[in-house]
């Protein structure tokens, strides 16, 4: 080891080849606005040698370690001509200056010229597309644009890119500080966007490092029109209509160069979760998708929320953003949930009916803070804060039954009011040591999460097969959960030579965790609740230590990057329980091996292949942990496991991209797989609670006891395609895309290991207009068909069935009247008897512009004009198959008065994204 040491001391202090930055800005030479996104390349005369860059927001770039010699240096951003210039990197660091590129202009006197908008193209790992080819109605918001590329698409109420959840939003390099993409894109009108750029984020720390740490985050970045970086724009909305539904809200954008201000506001009952400038008139489809992370919500929604985001630089050094939400929500929601277990007994089923009543109240701030000390020296803050309440209440009736009728009946009720408190701040400062190679980055994070509550519960059960063994109970729990959390790390990285980097890490986290919950049985004589019931109460306190230490090697050339890391882990997961039972303090003690490589190679500026593996661990949770029983739903107890484990998880992910921007054809295709050792999964027991577990409890007829226990062999493996290319036939753009999936879940049932297997097949295709500013339609059908298999009982082995169809056509008829319509048709093939299995929502408008500028509208609309909206959702464990329906909102009819704001400093108050024709741009004389 100590050789092995003093190796690598002797690696980092070695530098073969001295080598200096190149800098500079890239500046549109009408105007002398950043041109964010360029592409930026240096070509070596002495060699086939290419490095490859994009600008940040200012229009900004950086080369690092570049190697001394002559090089071509070519510039290229959609809409301005190539600039090609000649450098000679010298030992010292070079900067350009300011580089202004000319706008392309065609003259051709009075004659109409049309030609074919480029899609974009190909930018190494970076999948630019030109917002001009894809056309949007005139009031559409981002979010309208991208689910016209291809490869979005909207999956769950997610919006997901080339086969990943959009975890992150930028406007022009610069990230959008808030927890919710689907919120920002919505608040960006489609009009100021000039392109659309989809890749992999590195995290800050990767960033940087410049080495990856595996954290990657798909992301878009909307670089707007320079037209567009100053002024503001909103929508103003309110409605009212029949049943009492109402909504009242109001999306206001001001930019002014660097400083960009949302502010948004929303009072609805007809589960809205947030306004945006896009929102079309009565809420549609799209208004009704979930917040914080998307989601379709369930249930009728009642929603009071308002938010500001806040962007901007202070000074020269110093990057600001933050963002505030208050939200205030009322959820009713009614269920009906069906559940096929996986059991010896023949025919062993479950059903409930449950009656939910949620009250939220939360406030979440989110804050960015980077200095830029100098041109070695950064330092970046991000502390957050969520203060929420819960209170919540459930009804619910339900009932165990096999082939020879009912086991238990239960009809149980429960309350509980939650204030949660949760902190995080994190510090990352980096030194570039002058122009030697060597970079220092540390890390520190800190993470506060309490919870503070209390809760009644009431249970009345019926053993069918022993009424003497009937259940009454009555009971008050009290809540105390306090979790903190610290973690730091320290990497130093050196040049080896002009081709290779190596780094050193070394990182260490605590998580310790207080958990106090405390159950009291009501005393009818008292008329109060004095009985401390000992075996549903605990006191547990858990105390996680990890440490990893290890090199990492990256080697890089004009084609390929390949990095290799290797960590070795100790970790300790100490516990201690006073009751239910006075346990004698655990100590358990791990080391593992985590290895992890990322290979990426360049076949061309327009074909790139990324190769990703990486290895982790994670600890248990407090809940899994905590040995106390949980009841509020007797017939599915739970109680936690001290004994757990942390699991290990091998996570691997290969993509591939391909843009011909000749012919605008994209082709895009990803396998994604984990597999986790020590997986925590559930063991459930039927018959008998086994001697040490939950000591005392009986389980009611048919119910199920759950336990999470480590078990190998959890696999997850899916792959993802997507091929576009206009048809200019019809005006339109057309996407075809795939999937394949394979889910192994493990489990135990009464000591008895099965495999829940599920293979999932899925294809479907999606066509949007590219016709004219008056017509603007999307088509697209996405169908999934699941062979689920179990390893225990063959027998129970389920396939089912599931498809979806969407349209959504807007249409500008004669004298200013506009037509909306958006449907939606859902499938479910080999659900549950009492499940419905298809329905068709159809929302409609008919709306009048008013006003000169023809930015006010009045428009009547009608949600679910069918009324067979409902929601149905299956989910497969391994355990049982279940089928949940909800409630959901269906028919109503609103009448709407809605205003656009469109100022923008040199620009027209209302422009749409593109001029129109099929798949074409028009322009006039002198103009794009």
């Amino acid at each position: 080891m100590r050789k092995l040491f003093s190796l690598l001391v002797m690696l980092i202090g070695f530098s073969q080849v001295y080598a200096q930055t190149v800098s500079g800005t890239v500046q549109s030479a009408t105007d002398k606005s950043g041109l964010p996104g360029a592409s930026v390349v240096m070509k070596r005369a002495a060699s086939e040698a290419v490095l490859t860059t994009m600008t940040d927001g200012q229009g900004a770039f950086r080369f690092e370690r570049v190697p001394s010699g002559n090089y071509t240096l070519e510039v290229r951003f959609l809409g301005f001509d190539m600039l090609t210039r000649s450098v000679q990197v010298a030992q010292a660091p070079l900067n350009l200056g300011v580089l202004s590129l000319q706008e392309q202009n065609t003259r051709l006197g009075e004659v109409q010229i049309i030609g074919r908008a480029p899609l974009g193209e190909q930018k190494g790992d970076t999948t630019q597309l030109n917002a001009k080819a894809f056309k949007t109605a005139p009031d559409a918001s981002a979010e309208d644009l991208v689910t016209k590329m291809p490869g979005v698409q909207i999956q769950e109420g997610r919006i997901q890119a080339q086969g990943e959840e959009v975890r992150q939003v930028m406007i022009d390099g610069k990230r959008y500080t808030g927890e919710d993409v689907t919120t920002a894109m919505r608040n960006i009108s489609s009009d100021m966007i000039e392109n659309v750029q989809i890749f992999d984020a590195q995290s800050d720390q990767a960033a940087f490092s410049g080495f990856e740490d595996g954290n990657r985050l798909k992301t878009i970045n909307f670089i707007t029109r320079k037209d567009r970086r100053q002024g503001y724009t909103g929508k103003i909305s309110a409605g009212y209509g029949t049943d009492e539904r109402y909504m009242a809200g109001a999306a206001i954008n001001y930019f002014k160069d660097n400083r960009r201000i949302t502010v948004t506001g929303l009072t609805n009952n007809i589960n809205m979760f947030d306004f945006s400038i896009g929102e079309t008139p009565g809420g549609g489809m799209r208004g009704r998708r979930g917040g914080w992370g998307g989601g379709s919500p369930v249930g009728i929604i009642n929603t009071n929320n308002f938010g500001i985001n806040y962007q901007d630089k202070w000074g020269k050094k110093l990057d600001v953003s933050a963002n505030y939400n208050y939200t205030n929500r009322d959820i009713v929601n009614d269920q009906y949930r069906f559940r096929d277990f996986v059991s010896d007994e023949a025919g062993l089923q479950y059903k409930e009916d449950a009656n939910n009543r949620d009250r939220e109240d939360g406030h979440r701030l989110n804050m960015r803070l980077q200095y830029n000390i100098n041109e070695n020296n950064r330092l970046l803050v991000t502390p957050s804060l969520r203060i929420q309440n819960d209170e919540n209440s459930i009804n619910r009736t339900a009932e165990t039954f096999d082939l020879n009728g009912t086991l238990s009946e239960s009809q149980n009720r429960s309350s509980s009011d939650n204030t949660t408190f949760n902190f995080n701040n994190n510090i990352l400062y980096s030194k570039r040591f002058g122009n030697s190679g060597r970079i220092l980055t540390t890390n520190f994070n800190t993470s506060i999460n309490n919870v503070d509550g209390d809760g009644f519960q009431f249970e009345r059960t019926q053993n069918f097969e022993d009424p003497e063994r009937d259940v009454l109970r009555d009971q008050y729990i009290r809540l105390d959960r306090k979790n903190f959390s610290w973690s730091g790390s320290t990497n130093y990285s050196q040049r080896l030579g002009e081709k290779s980097r190596l780094q050193i890490e070394y990182s260490i986290g605590n998580q310790k965790r207080d958990s106090d919950r405390r159950t009291y049985d009501y005393v009818e004589t008292a008329g109060d609740y004095i009985n401390f019931n000992t075996p549903l109460s605990s006191t547990f306190k858990s105390d996680y230590l990890s440490q990893n230490v290890g090199p990492s090697y990256q080697y890089r050339n004009d084609k390929a990057r390949l990095q290799v890391d290797a960590r070795y882990q100790f970790a300790t997961l100490d516990s201690d329980s006073q009751f239910p039972v006075d346990l004698d303090p655990l100590k358990r003690r791990f080391n593992n091996f985590l290895p992890s490589a990322e290979y990426e190679y360049k076949f061309s500026q327009s074909q790139n292949l990324t190769i990703n593996l990486r290895t982790n661990t994670n600890a248990p949770s407090v809940e899994q942990l905590q040995e106390v029983l949980d009841i509020s739903n007797p017939l599915q107890a739970r109680i936690g496991n001290a004994d757990l484990k942390q699991d290990y998880q091998t996570r691997f992910n290969m993509r591939y991209r391909n843009f011909n921007a000749e012919t605008n054809r994209v082709f895009f295709i990803g396998m994604f797989g984990t597999m986790t050792n020590d997986y925590v999964a559930n063991s459930v027991y039927t018959n008998s609670v086994p001697e040490g577990i939950a000591e005392g409890y009986e389980l009611r007829p048919g119910a199920r006891l759950s336990r999470p226990v480590n078990m190998d062999g959890y696999y997850n493996v899916r792959s993802f395609f997507n091929y576009g290319q206009p048809l200019n036939f019809i005006s339109s753009n057309f996407n075809v895309n795939g999937s394949v999936g394979y889910s192994r879940i493990p489990g135990m049932i009464d000591e008895q290991t099965n495999y829940s297997n599920n293979t999932n097949l899925g294809a479907g295709f999606n066509i949007s207009s590219n016709i004219s500013e008056k017509i603007d339609f999307t088509v697209s059908t996405f169908s999934s068909y699941n062979i689920v298999s179990n390893t225990l009982r063959t027998t129970q082995n389920n396939n089912y069935f599931n498809q979806n169809t969407n349209l959504r056509y807007n249409w500008i008829l004669w004298k200013d009247l506009v037509y909306r319509t958006e449907l939606n048709h859902q499938y479910n093939g080999g659900l549950s008897a009492g499940v419905d299995k298809s329905f068709l929502l159809w929302n409609m408008s008919l709306g009048k512009k008013i006003f000169k500028d023809k930015q006010g509208e009045i428009s009547l609309s009608v949600n679910d004009l069918l009324n067979q909206n409902v929601s149905v959702r299956r989910n497969i464990t391994e355990s049982y198959v279940e089928d949940v329906q909800s409630t959901v909102l269906q028919r109503f009819f609103m009448l709407t008065f809605s205003y656009n704001i469109r100022s923008f400093k040199g620009a027209p108050a209302m422009e749409e994204n593109t001029p129109g024709g099929p798949g074409m741009y028009r322009g006039r004389p002198g103009m794009n």
